[in-house]
């Protein structure tokens, strides 16, 4: 399902007027997909709009050329169509001054982060960019790109982008500040941990310099950033640039939700991103732990059990009466207990937006994207809720039926059919889950291999033997009995108070 044509025409709220690029770059993006483009952008267009200042960014792509070269034939602007079912708006950021990719150009993304113009580079390079070993937590030093930025070269990793940046950068000591904005917990922490292991592992006395400049000039904030965009529809270009009268090859979707939460610790200033309504927070672990876990998680369990019901959008499975069942009890009896709510925060009406963000049918948000990449995503968002309940001797069963959904998707078991939507989900771990699922017996030993043996979801979810025996049984029901007869079980296990777990 694409974005229908008649939300875009209901009450559409044009603003054509094309703002005045930025006197020059202070900011480098790494990750220049429809996320950044629909949030970061936005907010650092509404400050320059407020307050001013060199905050124009350089847009770097990681790989493909198509935003990039649509960028530059349009002049560096594009719009974002915020949809919901009765309004459409629609707005130009312009905030961008280039764009390049930085796969056809690695030292270019060196030189620029080295350049004292730039004095924060942002991140939305997903959790797959960041190179690390979910059993360690650690830097990925048997990833081969990693190897190679080691051995010296024009660096491909990100990790390896931004240590060798900042090592030519230490020479002149300009501060800088590096602000992840992807979904890990604590990111900021997590991106220096990576960076200053990277340079530690450099030969010799190579990468001393740098880690001395980090020490004083050099800050990593964390931030927590929600908005859903989904992918940008061919229909969905036509009918913008009809409105627009002007053709744009690249308008990114998104839902009229935005936030943004930021740990204020910046080495060389930044834009007034209060502007647009970015909240400067010390408290910025829990605005990730509750969108991580209560809406990122909740997301994942509607995918994968959406996609298991043959529907192709996050608001036609959330029509399902037990897809919302089982998402309500997920957000509030397993992934709720683990979260310290925000200062401020009524977390009631939260969960109320989240169900009413997810029911935006105008968007089309696909559930093949949101169960995308699921191997690195849900490793941050379900161990810590799952030991927290069977530390306390309770089931969770609904996590357990998430992890199901998601291997039921990624690595079916022989005989079992998941649907073209589960097969359009991309992930990197896809072929090894398979191979896994192609010689086990029946859904325990899947699960086995893939939590107890593979670590998938950490070492130490991978010793909850009665987490794993129940992921199993949840699996072997979706194969023989179907998703619904799984969703059904998992919720009535769950009313059902249970005996004390066996340690």
């Amino acid at each position: 399902m694409s974005t229908p044509a008649s939300a875009l025409s209901r009450t559409a709220r044009i603003s054509t007027t094309a703002p005045a690029a930025p006197a020059r770059a202070g900011i480098l993006h790494l990750g220049l997909g429809s996320f950044h483009r629909a949030h970061q952008a936005v907010y650092t267009a509404a400050a320059l709009q407020a307050e001013g200042g060199d905050w124009g960014i350089v847009g770097v792509a990681s790989r493909s050329r198509t935003i990039v070269d649509a960028l530059h034939a349009q002049d560096m602007l594009y719009s974002v169509a915020t949809i919901s079912p009765d309004t459409t708006s629609l707005s130009i950021p312009g905030a961008h001054t280039d764009a390049f990719v930085g796969a056809e150009q690695p030292d270019r993304v060196v030189a620029q982060i080295a350049d004292p113009g730039i004095r924060i580079v942002t991140l939305t390079v997903t959790e797959n960019g960041y190179s690390y070993s979910a059993a360690t937590q650690r830097l990925d030093l048997d990833d081969e790109t990693v190897r190679a930025d080691l051995r010296g070269g024009a660096p491909r990793s990100t990790i390896g982008q931004l240590a060798r940046g900042l090592q030519a950068r230490a020479a002149a000591g300009t501060p800088i500040s590096i602000l992840s904005c992807d979904n890990l917990a604590a990111n900021g922490k997590h991106t220096e941990k990576l960076v200053r292991e990277f340079l530690q592992e450099l030969p010799g006395s190579q990468g001393a310099e740098a880690l001395t400049f980090l020490d004083h000039a050099v800050t990593f904030p964390s931030s927590m950033v929600d908005r859903i965009v989904p992918a940008t529809t061919g229909e969905l270009r036509t009918r913008v640039s009809t409105l627009l009268g002007a053709r744009d090859d690249i308008p990114v979707p998104a839902e009229p939700f935005t936030m943004w939460a930021i740990e204020d610790a910046f080495a060389a200033g930044r834009p007034a991103w209060q502007a647009g309504g970015a909240v400067f927070t010390d408290e910025v672990a829990r605005y990730e732990q509750m969108k991580v876990r209560l809406l990122n998680g909740t997301h994942s369990l509607i995918a994968y059990l959406g996609a298991l019901s043959r529907v192709a959008t996050i608001p036609a499975a959330i029509g399902l009466d037990g897809i919302e069942h089982a998402a309500r009890a997920v957000l509030r009896d397993e992934y709720e207990p683990s979260i310290e709510v925000p200062s401020g925060v009524d977390i009631r009406a939260y969960e109320t937006e989240l169900f009413e963000r997810w029911a935006n049918t105008a968007l089309g948000h696909r559930t093949s994207q949101v169960g995308t990449d699921g191997s690195v995503k849900l490793r941050q968002r379900i161990p810590e809720p799952a030991l927290l309940s069977l530390s306390r001797g309770e089931m969770p069963h609904l996590i357990a039926l998430t992890v199901a959904g998601y291997l039921s998707c990624i690595a079916p078991l022989p005989g079992f059919d998941p649907g073209l939507h589960a097969a359009a989900m991309t992930d990197a771990a896809r072929d090894r889950l398979a191979a896994l699922a192609s010689t086990a017996r029946d859904g325990r030993e899947l699960a086995r291999r893939v939590i107890a043996e593979l670590h998938l979801f950490g070492a130490e979810l991978g010793e909850q033997d009665a987490f794993i025996e129940r992921v199993g049984e949840l699996t072997d029901t979706i194969r023989r009995q179907g998703v619904d007869a799984a969703i059904a079980d998992a919720l009535d296990a769950s009313r059902t108070p249970t005996k004390e777990l066996q340690p």
